[in-house]
């Protein structure tokens, strides 16, 4: 094995790529127009040409403006009373614990975005929980508390 001289030391082979010079004469293979063809707006500089279709119409202009999502918008997750029913016979609920919006969406009934909870009546709850809620239907409160449990609404 040889040892290593400083004369011998080279850049890997394609490392380095020389700079196209255009305009430098026709046997260049690049002279005269540069490689951009004739005249034209394609061969001028500094002018854009994406999304012209010919003449044509554009397909961005072509196409039906449709929907808005506004990013002002409060996003209010559903709970219904059923709901919690089944999540207490799979035995993911413990009763004892106060079932907030932390609570609901660790159970995986709320997603993370959401920005307020509503109860709902549907389907019916045979235990006694202790909800926290934005909002609740005049029935979900009457089902929770004819079970023995208490729904406290924040807002």
């Amino acid at each position: 094995m040889s040892a290593l001289k400083l004369n011998d030391i080279r850049d890997n082979p394609g490392s380095r790529f020389t700079r196209k010079r255009v305009g430098r004469g026709l046997g260049s293979g690049l002279g005269k127009t540069s490689g951009k063809g004739q005249k034209g707006q394609k061969a001028r500089s500094g002018i854009a040409v994406r999304a012209f279709e010919g003449g044509q119409m554009p397909i961005h202009r072509r196409l039906p403006k449709r929907g808005f999502k506004s990013h002002n918008s409060i996003v209010t997750a559903v709970v219904n009373t059923g709901q919690l029913q089944s999540l207490k016979e799979a035995g993911l609920l413990d009763e004892k614990k106060m079932l907030d919006q932390v609570m609901l969406c660790e159970l995986g009934l709320v997603k993370k975005g959401a920005h307020r909870i509503k109860l709902l009546a549907k389907g019916d709850i045979k235990f006694a929980a202790q909800l926290e809620v934005d909002a609740a239907s005049a029935k979900a409160v009457s089902a929770v508390q004819s079970a023995g449990g208490s729904v406290k609404v924040t807002n």
